[in-house]
């Protein structure tokens, strides 16, 4: 079995619109910072000039928000109610883990001005590929974006889902939808245009509002689908970190694909 990475990165040394704040303690500071610990917790002194080489560990520290990186909406994220089940969405860390395992499909939408796919572009798509979406698929969404991940590019130049294309993929059973761009519904400048231009609600982030009356999750900032071999006929594995109460959990997700 092959195991593909399908992640991009935490870090802080790219853009980002919430930046990543990222400080390294070194051993030598790990050192010092244990013996205070010591002393402050527990009242023992220690003296950290005796350890091998005066070092103990290393530590990191980051400030960020659950959106960065690869990582998995939680129903909770797309509202406060839901019109299913008992009205209330669930966070990341109760969500089934059975949904985070299962057979992948890749729909490639690449080469397409900023904006958004629908329905008829998925069906095409599924028929070109020959596949026919079952209740367990993952679908992952190939826009290209992934090219301009790190600079302030990638958080304007992709495309996203209309309330067509989220309704197909979910009325087929699909319960986790993912994509290599910073989110499922277009970039946040288009929505706004077409909004103003049509005054039509329905244009406003359907693919996140759906979440509010269908039970799904989204893996967004997805990395590398171009590496698959095939459109289908692999595993996705992508478990989020449990973050209790949160809306969302990163995520290392990865292909296995059987050889």
């Amino acid at each position: 079995m092959r195991i593909i990475d399908l992640s991009s990165p935490v870090d802080s040394g790219s853009f980002e619109p919430d930046p990543v704040v990222h400080d390294v303690m070194s051993p030598r500071e790990g050192a010092l910072h244990m013996r205070d610990e010591m002393r402050r917790h527990f009242g023992i002194e220690f003296d950290p000039d005796e350890l091998p080489d005066g070092e103990f560990l290393s530590l990191d520290r980051l400030s960020l928000t659950t959106h960065t990186g690869t990582h998995v909406d939680a129903p909770s994220h797309y509202g406060s109610r839901t019109s299913y089940g008992t009205g209330v969405p669930r966070h990341i860390d109760a969500m089934p883990l059975e949904w985070f395992l299962a057979p992948g499909v890749v729909l490639d939408v690449r080469g397409r001005a900023a904006g958004v796919v629908d329905a008829a572009d998925l069906r095409k798509e599924l028929g070109r590929i020959g596949h026919t979406l079952q209740p367990s698929d993952i679908v992952l969404l190939h826009t290209g974006a992934a090219e301009w991940s790190g600079t302030s590019r990638y958080f304007s130049d992709f495309v996203g889902l209309d309330a067509s294309a989220i309704a197909f993929l979910l009325d087929a059973g699909v319960r986790v939808v993912g994509t290599d761009a910073f989110s499922l519904d277009a970039p946040f400048a288009t929505i706004i245009a077409e909004y103003r231009r049509t005054g039509d609600r329905s244009v406003l982030w359907p693919a996140h509002v759906a979440g509010r009356h269908r039970e799904y999750c989204q893996i967004e900032r997805l990395a590398h689908l171009e590496d698959l071999p095939a459109p289908h006929g692999f595993q996705v594995a992508c478990f989020p970190v449990k973050v209790a109460g949160a809306g969302a959990g990163w995520a290392r997700a990865v292909a296995l694909v059987d050889e």
